[in-house]
C-alpha cells in the first residue's frame, strides 16, 4: 500500500533556516527559528509558502 503523504524538506523565505514539514498538514506550519508562516492548510494537500529544497 503506497502512502499518499509526503514530507517535504523547505527552507524558510525569511531567515533561510531548513526544516521538514508533512505536505498534508492540517494546521499552519511555523519555521522554528523565527516563526514565519511555512505552510498553510488548503482541503487536503498544504499550500507551501517558501522553497522547497527537497521531497523525502
Amino acid at each position: 500500500m503506497e502512502r499518499k503523504g509526503k514530507f517535504i524538506r523547505v527552507n524558510c523565505s525569511k531567515c533561510k533556516a531548513s526544516q521538514t514539514i508533512f505536505g498534508k498538514a492540517s494546521t499552519k506550519v511555523r519555521c522554528l527559528a523565527c516563526n514565519a508562516v511555512l505552510a498553510i492548510p488548503a482541503g487536503g494537500k498544504a499550500k507551501i509558502r517558501s522553497r522547497v529544497e527537497e521531497v523525502l
